[in-house]
């Protein structure tokens, strides 16, 4: 004999059950219908000169970072940026390194630097009610640094040095590298990190890397953005302790600031690190976004979302039938350019046969054969990867400063998903044809006996 009790509960679990079920066929079973809430939107001002944006979600931390438009297709000389992002939090006139490091320890905080092909980014984690003292600090720091002969010589040069056969042994960085000099040439096509080859002597010391900190920090070249502090609290700040950053540059150094422009072609590197292939296109860049690009990415994909299944994404597939190779495709966004790469590494062999079917993929999609349960998958996970991004802050602060430097205004993560939903298989289908109908860039680096040529492919370079 049932229980009282255990009957009442089958029956409350069988009614939420069929409440389940109602509400799966009402939404259907691809609705993606998340939207990017409120507090993902950057609110944007003017304090003193200098351009912030801010959200608040409330939490007990704050990342703050200030962006500066010196990435290294900025640079007027090679390493430079590096330079300047190795020199980051070292002794200033008011404090030493040894003092901002405890200081910062004592209050729990973390700070970064880094840089991209745009950006150079300062960055600092901390408690949300330490905003006054990092906001000073970071100000200090791009204001204030000393740039000393012996703190060259013996931290930043030997970084350098540590740091550059790490990318010169990376084949996949080198394959990307190359693909961007081949489409961009200058700019753009400058490398992410100089390697062991560059020549350094005569271009980077610690008297070009103060110069080029005196043309790039200013206030007219970064933005100062805040995720979890609110606008008013941030504006208070700012207004407090960036009186000492300059209004414009001052340095004897000129920025590169030639638009990009987009040439395509091939280059090929022997290296005996391993292997990787980059195919890539014209994409969608911060100033002209183009939702079409954002869900070809995403439908191209290369990662499944779901363990133990290869996805349904097309590079998957291809990979799958290549064991030992892995591919991805990514839209990289820059303020006047972008570029949609395709990379595929792993054994030589391997490379090639999933290049080849990834090239067959996209042509397909060219022909118009997306069925509609996957463009979709494509649309639902572009918009999962962008508010997921947005939700963990990790890129965010970067595309939002990047945006408010170059643009005027931050990328809005809610007008991207919005946009997302009016891709149609006809607009992906012009768009991969569009792709393959003009230049595309393809870099090799490996054994270059075995991986193709983009001819062998079916590309124009």
């Amino acid at each position: 004999m049932f229980s009282r009790t255990a009957l009442v509960r089958g029956a409350q679990l069988a009614t939420r059950r069929q409440a389940s079920c109602k509400l799966a066929q009402r939404r259907g079973y691809a609705a993606a219908a998340s939207s990017a809430p409120a507090t993902f939107n950057y609110e944007t001002s003017d304090v003193a000169g200098v351009k912030i944006a801010s959200r608040d979600s409330h939490g007990p931390t704050t990342k703050l970072a200030i962006v500066a438009k010196a990435g290294t297709r900025y640079e007027p000389a090679p390493g430079l940026t590096v330079g300047l992002e190795e020199f980051a939090y070292k002794n200033t006139t008011r404090r030493s390194a040894l003092r901002i490091v405890r200081e910062s320890e004592l209050l729990g905080g973390r700070l970064n630097a880094y840089h991209t092909r745009e950006a150079l980014v300062l960055e600092a984690s901390f408690f949300r009610e330490d905003l006054p003292y990092f906001t000073e600090l970071l100000a200090e720091v791009i204001s204030q640094t000393k740039y000393t002969t012996y703190e060259y010589h013996e931290e930043v040069e030997r970084v350098m040095h540590v740091k550059q056969p790490k990318h010169d042994n990376d084949p996949s960085v080198l394959a990307l590298d190359a693909a961007h000099a081949v489409a961009f040439h200058t700019g753009l096509g400058a490398p992410s990190y100089p390697t062991a080859t560059t020549v350094l002597k005569g271009y980077t010391d610690e008297n070009s890397i103060a110069a080029y900190a005196e043309s790039v920090y200013a206030k007219s070249n970064i933005a100062l953005v805040a995720d979890g502090a609110s606008s008013a609290t941030l504006s208070k700040w700012t207004e407090q302790f960036f009186k000492s950053v300059p209004a414009s540059s001052a340095g004897s150094l000129s920025l590169n600031a030639k638009s990009s422009n987009y040439y395509g072609g091939e280059q090929r590197l022997a290296h005996t690190a391993g292997n990787s292939l980059v195919i890539a296109f014209p994409g969608s860049s911060f100033g002209t976004f183009k939702p079409e690009v954002t869900v070809l990415a995403a439908l191209l994909g290369g990662q499944s979302n779901v363990k133990w299944s290869p996805g349904f994404t097309l590079l998957a597939k291809a990979a799958a039938s290549s064991p030992g190779a892995t591919a991805s495709a990514t839209n990289l966004a820059y303020s006047d350019a972008g570029l949609l790469t395709i990379q595929v590494s792993g054994g030589a062999t391997a490379v090639r046969g999933a290049a080849q079917e990834a090239v067959k993929a996209l042509k397909s999609i060219a022909e118009g054969s997306v069925s509609k349960e996957d463009l979709t998958k494509a649309i639902a996970k572009a918009k999962f990867d962008a508010l997921s991004s947005s939700e963990s802050g990790v890129s965010t602060i970067l595309s939002a400063g990047s945006g408010l430097v170059h643009t005027g205004k931050p990328f809005q993560i809610a007008e991207t998903t919005k946009s997302l939903d009016g891709v149609t298989a006809e607009k992906l289908k012009t768009a991969a044809k569009s792709l393959l109908d003009g230049k595309a860039s393809v870099a090799a680096v490996g054994d270059l006996f075995a991986l193709p040529y983009a001819e062998e492919l079916g590309l124009k370079v």
